[in-house]
């Protein structure tokens, strides 16, 4: 077996979450104009309402959790 071989087949083996990670890893996407907003928002303090409202809600045990992809 080739190496590569024994890669696909490990990667056969990968959860969803995994392959998404492996995806971005080796097909990274660079940023556009969104990403740049996002982060100098961030920065500027803009999104800390996001932060707050997740405490708030961790706090008053209202918060949801994310569903999980299958597979």
């Amino acid at each position: 077996m080739t190496k590569v071989e024994e890669i696909k087949a490990e990667i056969d083996k990968l959860s969803f979450q995994e392959r998404c990670e492996l995806n971005a890893l080796l097909n990274p996407l660079p940023d556009d104009e969104w990403d740049k907003q996002m982060r100098q928002d961030a920065k500027s303090g803009k999104l800390d309402w996001m932060i707050e409202e997740a405490e708030r809600s961790e706090r008053e045990n209202t918060a949801r959790g994310f569903p999980r992809p299958k597979g």
